[in-house]
């Protein structure tokens, strides 16, 4: 009896731990024992909407970009439409489209839109129209539309001028692991400003400050009224008159080739140097020189990161490039069907072009017997940065076709 007693009072106390203890049950049955509940967790807040959103579950992808005379522009498509090509434009604060193609695929102006690149879709609230007939001129190519610092400011985009080639990432995940050097984004008048130092013809040292314009194909512009404050660069010596189209309309320019143009680490000699009369963007900060395009540009790997409120500039096999100028005189830029007529808009005096009888208004119909059709702007260009060449050009003037011949010879 004594022990039926203690028996029974062995099962109960097993009974009882076996209540209190429960993971001691689950686990006596091959389970996991349960953790115990948390309180119900705050849902994560939604993504932003305007985030970019990267296909694939990626947060990275590479464009076929095309460059064309150093300018960047990059094939893009709304809400799924007709392909374009939009020009990477750092001075323009706004992503836009060309008006008559707004129209063709049926884009209203305040219409909220999906802008999609090869790999990654950006949301706006609008796509304004905006032509840019000036644009389109100086590159040589139907102006279709811009990338401006509102795209900009959601992504962050790496420019390789050397390969070609140009790559976004998601802010949210990127960091910079090149050897460039980096610099603050600093904005004026929407323009991103980076600082630099040049040395002048005569060897003066400046650390000054220049805009950065990815839709300006001159390399370094220097303003008139900046150059006279700090006496820069001489009025005499070795200098050349040129013609800028992109410079308020169309503008002469005094060329200068610096000694050197460094940034950062980085030094760019022998570069080339206009000298600008008209007013630039951001002029009003005394410390601002002047602008840089694709032509100095071209010798970097660029990446704009905006989000992170930085630039990053990393030197490419172009760095040490000797800058040709035009060695004609003449001035072209492009217009009509196909950007196929190339126009003079201007002549230096005392160039090959004007002692070849050049004029402007004047239309290129050929050079060395190839026909326009059969070029394009930026080989019309590269032929006349040509030193020693001798072109025959045929012209149209009016009614009447007259043949030319013209020797290049360095200007500068």
């Amino acid at each position: 009896m004594e022990q039926r007693k203690k028996f029974l009072l062995s099962c109960l106390l097993i009974f009882l731990f076996g209540l209190a203890v429960p993971g001691w049950r689950a686990q006596d049955k091959g389970q996991q024992p349960k953790a115990p509940q948390s309180p119900p967790k705050t849902p994560p807040a939604a993504p932003s909407p305007n985030r970019p959103r990267f296909f694939y579950g990626g947060n990275a992808a590479e464009i076929p970009a095309t460059f064309v005379q150093e300018l960047v522009f990059l094939p893009a498509n709304v809400n799924q439409t007709k392909p374009f090509l939009s020009t990477l434009d750092t001075s323009s604060a706004t992503t836009s489209i060309e008006p008559s193609l707004a129209t063709a695929i049926g884009i209203a102006p305040n219409q909220r839109v999906a802008f999609i690149l090869p790999g990654v879709v950006l949301p706006f609230d609008s796509l304004p129209p905006l032509a840019r007939q000036d644009l389109a001129a100086e590159a040589g190519r139907p102006y279709e539309g811009t990338i401006g610092n509102d795209f900009l400011s959601r992504v962050v985009m790496d420019i390789d001028f050397a390969r070609e080639t140009v790559r976004l990432f998601d802010p949210s995940v990127y960091k910079y692991t090149g050897k460039g050097k980096s610099f603050p984004l600093r904005m004026l008048d929407g323009l991103p400003v980076v600082r630099a130092k040049i040395i002048t013809p005569r060897g003066k040292q400046a650390e000054v400050d220049f805009g950065v314009d990815t839709a300006i194909i001159a390399g370094v512009v220097v303003s008139q009224k900046f150059s006279d404050a700090h006496k820069l660069f001489p009025t005499h010596g070795k200098i050349a008159q040129s013609y800028d189209p992109q410079l308020t309309g169309g503008e002469s320019v005094s060329l200068f080739r610096l000694r050197t143009f460094e940034l950062g680490s980085w030094t760019a000699p022998d570069t080339i140097a206009e000298l600008s009369r008209s007013k630039l963007p951001g002029m009003e900060d005394p410390k601002l020189a002047g602008i840089i395009g694709g032509k100095l540009l071209r010798r970097f790997n660029v990446v704009l990161d905006y989000p992170h409120q930085q630039i990053f500039f990393e030197a490419n096999s172009h760095l040490k490039d000797y800058d040709e100028e035009d060695k004609s005189g003449i001035a072209v830029t492009a217009k009509g069907p196909g950007m196929k007529t190339f126009e003079v808009v201007h002549v230096a005096p005392g160039t090959p072009g004007a002692a070849g009888g050049v004029h402007v208004g004047d239309i290129i119909a050929g050079i060395n017997d190839e026909a326009a059709a059969d070029m394009t702007l930026a080989s019309v260009r590269d032929m006349f940065r040509q030193v020693g060449h001798t072109y025959k050009i045929l012209l149209q003037r009016g009614d009447q076709t007259k043949q030319v011949s013209i020797q290049m010879r360095r200007l500068l």
